[in-house]
């Protein structure tokens, strides 16, 4: 290997072999905790690479490549699926009936997977400085999420940094999307029950119109929390279910609202939670009937730190080019990598996966199509700021030659 080879150079020869594995796990693809074939194919692809993975309690695994002894910079990538039917044509469209990789977290593994064959490389070159920690997650998707998993196994011991991409089916593939700071919302799952004796719709007097107070909870509760928590805070809680009755004439026993509170920033989420009780139970109070309000905590928002931030925007410049960084906003979107973060510092960059000139998709459907040259960029960005990490933490002057260079552009993929 010559030591001045980019990192496009030292990719080239794994590229076929990791679209065909993405197409593999995005045709055999498992929900959360669920994960038994994707976790055991990625284990036998990096064996097959000369690594040592772990597998996780359950599902999921890590791999360090590198000195044992030094601090560790992570990769992460989850590796779940939607319980989504897929609905593109796709000649390797799921081949599990109502489960889809309609959240691109096929393209994030194979990215992370893609970084360290790269890694591996240069480590046996003797050209990368430290230690890099491979980490596969579970059940991103599921509450609560496999990062914590991950975290309770001790995924995270050793690691002082750690970065992770996301689709953004709205930005052209070749780009990358970075921000300081909060990058995703809060999460979390808000169900409320209201109970009353029921009764006849001629006598809602004589009885609690839990309807009228569902209604109420529906449009009330929001209105609130948007007057009693600071607005710059971004509070939204919106509702996606409501259930109650059965007959034109009764009014009910018991009704529903089921749906989702999320939050801009961290201080407002734990403030919302508190409150949300409270005001639910102001609100249906006048109205006779009893309230409960179970309230499941989700993530909290993705918080960039700025010198993670800083490592990952020159690693776009010298790995992909000037015109590959692009500005990006924060989503309402949440996303379990926020754990990691709250832990150690470290950023998540938006991966564009848009062709240009193309349709843009929107994740979580059953449409969602990423161009599949998004692997390959994915790879590239994430083993460069992952050898620019290595080397801040070990106190390495410079980066190594193998991830500088001539930009080497856009790699060819096969045909979808």
């Amino acid at each position: 290997m010559e030591t001045d080879d980019t990192l496009t150079d030292l990719l080239a020869p794994h590229l076929d072999a990791l679209v065909a594995f993405r197409r593999d796990v995005h045709a055999h693809p498992e929900v959360g905790r669920s994960e038994t074939r994707t976790t055991a194919v990625i284990a036998d692809r990096l064996r097959a690479a000369g690594l040592e993975p772990l597998l996780l309690p359950g599902t999921g695994l890590v791999c360090d490549i590198g000195d044992p002894a030094a601090p560790a910079v992570a990769l992460r990538a989850d590796i779940d699926a939607l319980p989504v039917q897929e609905e593109t044509d796709l000649p390797f469209a799921s081949t599990v009936d109502g489960v889809a990789h309609a959240c691109g977290h096929d393209v994030h593994t194979t990215a992370v997977l893609g970084a360290g064959l790269l890694l591996a490389d240069l480590h046996r070159a003797g050209r990368l400085p430290g230690r890099v920690r491979l980490i596969f997650q579970p059940a991103e998707e599921s509450t609560p999420g496999g990062a914590l998993d991950v975290i309770a196994a001790g995924g995270l011991d050793g690691v002082q940094r750690v970065y992770a991409v996301h689709c953004d089916p709205a930005t052209d593939v070749g780009r990358v999307g970075v921000l300081v700071g909060p990058i995703t919302s809060a999460s979390d799952h808000v169900l409320v029950r209201l109970r009353g004796d029921g009764g006849h719709t001629s006598r809602p007097h004589l009885t609690g119109d839990l309807v009228f107070a569902l209604a109420k909870v529906a449009t009330e509760v929001p209105a609130v929390l948007s007057r009693r928590l600071d607005p710059r805070s971004g509070v939204a809680l919106v509702w996606g279910r409501i259930t109650a009755g059965g007959a034109a004439n009764a009014i009910p026993r018991h009704g529903v609202l089921e749906g989702t509170l999320r939050c801009l920033r961290q201080e407002a989420w734990y403030e919302a939670g508190e409150l949300l009780p409270q005001v639910v139970r102001d609100v249906t109070e006048p109205y006779g009937v009893r309230a409960e309000v179970e309230h499941t905590r989700g993530v909290p928002p993705v918080v960039n730190e700025a010198a993670s931030v800083a490592l990952l925007e020159a690693a776009v410049r010298e790995e992909l080019g000037e015109e590959s960084l692009v500005p990006t906003e924060q989503s309402l979107g949440g996303e379990d990598f926020a754990w990691f973060l709250e832990r150690v510092p470290g950023a998540l960059a938006r991966l564009g996966t848009r062709t240009p000139g193309g349709p843009t998709y929107d994740l979580h459907r059953g449409d969602f199509v990423a161009d599949e040259r998004a692997v390959a960029v994915g790879a590239r960005l994430l083993a460069a700021v992952a050898v620019r990490s290595a080397a801040s933490l070990s106190g390495t002057e410079g980066v190594p030659d193998a991830v500088t260079g001539p930009v080497g552009g856009a790699l060819p993929v096969a045909d979808r």
